[in-house]
């Protein structure tokens, strides 16, 4: 196509999964030259007006990471390894889980150092709310130190991110970390790719299966419709010049407690099945839960929508029902909704 020749290239790591796939989808209304990297078979979206290249990689072989990102003007860095009942949950020890969310970011430093450019190329990294050092100790760990309380994902995430910060200050890399809230699909990809709550929830409501919190459900999240997510990270690109080396809140900025999150999922499946909404109780924390889990993660900061113009389109009500239709196999009926 005209113009491609000298396209910036953009490659997308880990853009088989949920988040991947949603900026790919983005990227692909551009002018762009864009390369998919995933471990499995990438969804290409329909009629790209960017240049697409697949690549379908294992990037923890050697040498790997660097033919993915040879050549690329920026790097977005979604690959992430996960495991246990949670997308967050990652055993102490593990070594291929170190080797995926931390050593991938040093092969894409090591790679892009090795190019030696005059203009660096832009790194994003997607991160999480939950690393934020601003996160308050629960009562319980009175006089810890908030990053005592991560996960081990959070704690891979966070290492992750101060790695790309001092490749940007070494000038290797143009590098920013989104922090993102809890993200949920909009029922627009493959239910499969989804593992989080929110998705885990609205198929046991469609089970018609009761939905469990823990500790009463008073813990409060900030929940991001995938595609809204996504738009950050164009955004990202688009004001990379302002956001380089910062580690960037982005989220709704509304508080919904994890009850309350349930009762709006039972509610919206309700409306796609004909029946009543299913009970929402209260029981004991399951093996794996976690101190964190009694913990607020929510949006304290509003400078990146400040520096980007970004804002999410997608109301969590209108989300909710889109991903209940999705999963229930109806339509979408968000106009009008009155309960």
């Amino acid at each position: 196509m005209p113009g491609h020749a000298t396209a910036p290239l953009i490659t997308v790591l880990g853009a088989s999964g949920l988040l991947g796939t949603a900026v790919s989808r983005e990227l692909a209304r551009r002018n762009v030259r864009l390369r998919l990297v995933g471990r499995r078979a990438v969804a290409v979206p329909p009629r790209p007006v960017a240049l697409v290249e697949e690549r379908r990689v294992d990037l923890t072989r050697p040498g790997a990471v660097a033919e993915a990102v040879a050549g690329s003007d920026a790097v977005v860095h979604l690959v992430a390894h996960i495991s246990g009942a949670g997308t967050w949950r990652v055993a102490d020890g593990d070594a291929l889980a170190e080797r995926v969310n931390v050593g991938l970011v040093h092969d894409v430093i090591g790679a892009l150092r090795a190019e030696r450019r005059e203009r660096p190329a832009a790194l994003l990294f997607s991160g999480s709310l939950s690393q934020s050092a601003s996160v308050p100790a629960a009562p319980a760990a009175a006089g810890v130190h908030p990053e005592s309380l991560l996960t081990t994902y959070d704690r891979h995430k966070l290492a992750a991110e101060r790695a790309i910060a001092d490749a940007t200050a070494q000038g290797v890399v143009r590098g920013a970390t989104l922090r993102l809230s809890t993200l949920y699909s909009l029922g627009t990809d493959a239910p499969d790719l989804d593992r989080g709550v929110v998705a885990a929830m609205t198929r046991r409501a469609v089970a018609g299966q009761p939905l469990t919190v823990w500790h009463g459900g008073t813990a409060k999240r900030d929940l991001l419709g995938i595609d809204d997510a996504a738009r950050a990270f164009t955004s990202a690109l688009d004001a990379l010049d302002a956001v380089t080396g910062g580690a960037w809140e982005v989220g709704s900025g509304e508080q919904t407690s994890v009850a309350e999150l349930f009762q709006a999922i039972a509610r919206a499946v309700a409306r796609h099945t004909g029946l009543p909404p299913v009970p929402v109780v209260d029981t004991v924390p399951a093996d794996f839960a976690l101190p964190t889990d009694q913990l607020d993660f929510v949006l304290r900061s509003a400078r990146f929508r400040e520096l980007t113009g970004w804002t999410p389109r997608v109301p969590l009500r209108e989300g909710l029902d889109r991903l209940a239709a999705a999963v229930a196999g109806q339509p979408a009926a968000v106009a009008g909704l009155d309960s």
